[in-house]
């Protein structure tokens, strides 16, 4: 986060405005200077694009701070003593600090159920993060205002497939516009997204773009490499292909994890970041991704099974859910069905997120003394929850996290065309049966039609997969448990012959996430607090 001193106010900034110039600016800092001048807190509104900053008003001895409204950037800060302490890294905020803060155990709760923690929360006791869509104010000797500047509206103003299928593609163009850059290049992993929008971006650019995709030289199952190529092909890119083995892995996977503050759980942050390497070593800066996709247009598998779900619970009768809660308090299953069923006859939130890992009744069988947080207010219309809750808690946290963590890393800028600003709002108007369809992600392939070859889009979802487990397993073996049991052994936080259960359910390849959350906790754990 640079700064930059002006004459009333020190503007700490990093990111980019995508509509500085519908101000007839094309500085950011000096954007910021002019509206926060004129308009105090209220300007926020009004701004496109992916950013953090704090600005400090001389006159008023104030710091006012804020993110964009999906939180692709990072902003922590704390209070000590009347001082105000911030930046886009804990690691400078704990520079900063004379004594390390106590771990946060509710931060722990939150992880090792969502892969990441997530609202205010950091795994510091006493150092917040600053939530998307959100400013704070912070003035000495008075309460810090906290308020919510950007809030999500259901209102469903269109229930016309093909108007929307048109207003859609408009505002997909345009978004992909805002984000053009001198040297085009995009993340391609093979799937709908990513080659929707290097299909367009090649319209809209009219030059020879630079596709980047990862491979696996084993485990083959989970290489999208000829998809990619398909595309590749089908829109003239110059493809750059990074096929990586267990050693190359390896190699980069305690580098990986040192380039997040936190214990970040999200697997694909190892071949993500040897992709970006080579990524940079090509000479790129800046590039496209499709994050987003799967959570505005329902390309998950796991939509229509939980949209099941619902539906059934909205059929039973008193009766019927009478028996059913009989039948689900007498089950003793740790399988994620029996977890479901359980919300359905105790009408909780069936659905809590596509990165759910440790549901309900595994942490209560892994913690010692399960941390609590509120969950989520569901909203009304099922189909909208399932898309919100994932906008907040895995695109808004692990997602964008991992994304601004490595990209950083490798002194480069992914940029996030269904992240839009206007694409977010017209969605959530669209009306859910035509959002739903006859498919996953339904609109969005309707849209891709024009762009892309149909044996992409009627492949089956395989998502941004790797043999994590597979070659840490291979690498690592009994270690990881032991490590695993060293940190616990001095925490207390979990239960020892669940951890073990864990680990010799991952040695057959199931609840392998499970694993590699409590290995990656214990890493950082061993290393920050040991």
């Amino acid at each position: 986060m640079k700064n930059f001193d002006l004459k009333d106010l020190t503007i700490f900034f990093e990111g980019e405005i995508y509509n500085k110039n519908s101000f007839l600016f094309y500085d950011e800092i000096l954007l910021l200077e002019d509206l926060y001048l004129k308009f105090g807190f209220e300007f926020l509104s009004k701004l496109d694009g992916v950013f953090a900053f704090c600005i400090y008003d001389k006159r008023k001895n104030l710091y006012f701070c804020s993110r964009d409204r999906f939180g692709n950037i990072p902003f922590y800060y704390t209070i000590k003593e009347n001082k105000f302490i911030f930046s886009t890294s804990i690691k400078d905020i704990l520079k900063e600090l004379p004594v390390l803060p106590k771990i946060n155990k509710v931060a722990i709760s939150k992880y090792m159920q969502y892969f990441s923690t997530f609202g205010e929360d950091t795994f510091y006791t006493d150092i917040y993060k600053l939530e998307e869509a959100s400013f704070i104010v912070f003035e000495k000797n008075k309460d810090l205002i906290k308020k919510r500047y950007y809030k999500i509206n259901t209102y469903k103003a269109i229930n016309d497939e093909n108007r929307a299928l048109k207003d859609l593609e408009e505002l997909l163009y345009s978004a992909i516009e805002k984000r053009l850059i001198s040297s085009p290049s995009t993340l391609l992993s093979g799937g709908v997204d990513s080659s929707t929008i290097s299909s367009i971006y090649t319209k809209i650019s009219g030059k020879k773009i630079d596709t980047f995709s990862i491979g696996y030289s084993e485990y083959k199952n989970y290489c999208e490499l000829d998809f990619a190529k398909i595309t590749s092909k089908h829109i003239g890119s110059n493809h750059h292909e990074v096929i990586i083995d267990k050693k190359t892995y390896i190699d980069n996977f305690y580098s990986s994890l040192d380039n997040f503050d936190e214990p970040h759980a999200d697997s694909a942050a190892i071949p993500l970041n040897i992709l970006l390497k080579n990524v940079k070593n090509c000479g790129v800066n800046k590039l496209l991704s499709g994050e987003g996709a799967d959570e505005l247009f329902l390309g998950y598998d796991n939509y229509a099974k939980f949209l099941k779900y619902y539906k059934f619970q909205e059929s039973l009768t008193k009766e019927q859910n009478d028996f059913l809660e009989e039948i689900v308090s007498a089950l003793q299953n740790n399988t994620k069905e029996s977890e479901y069923l359980r919300r359905v006859v105790k009408k909780q939130n069936i659905y809590n997120s596509f990165g759910e890992v440790f549901n309900d009744m595994q942490k209560r069988k892994l913690f010692t003394k399960v941390p609590t947080f509120k969950s989520e207010t569901p909203k009304k219309d099922f189909v909208d929850n399932m898309s919100y809750i994932d906008i907040k808690l895995w695109v808004a946290n692990p997602v964008l996290t991992k994304v601004y963590g490595v990209s950083t890393a490798n002194s480069l800028q992914i940029h996030t065309p269904f992240l839009d600003n206007d694409i977010l709002k017209y969605i959530f108007s669209v009306e859910s049966s035509i959002k739903v369809g006859d498919t996953n992600k339904y609109l969005l392939k309707k849209i891709a039609q024009k762009h892309i070859p149909k044996e992409i889009i009627n492949r089956v979802k395989k998502g941004f997969n790797s043999p994590f487990n597979e070659w840490l397993q291979s690498e690592f073996g009994s270690s990881i448990l032991d490590t695993i049991l060293e940190v616990n052994r001095q925490t207390q936080f979990f239960n020892e012959n669940y951890l073990k259960h864990i680990y010799s359910l991952a040695s057959s390849n199931k609840f392998k996430q499970h694993l590699y959350s409590l290995f990656i906790f214990s890493l950082w754990y061993k290393k920050v607090y040991m």
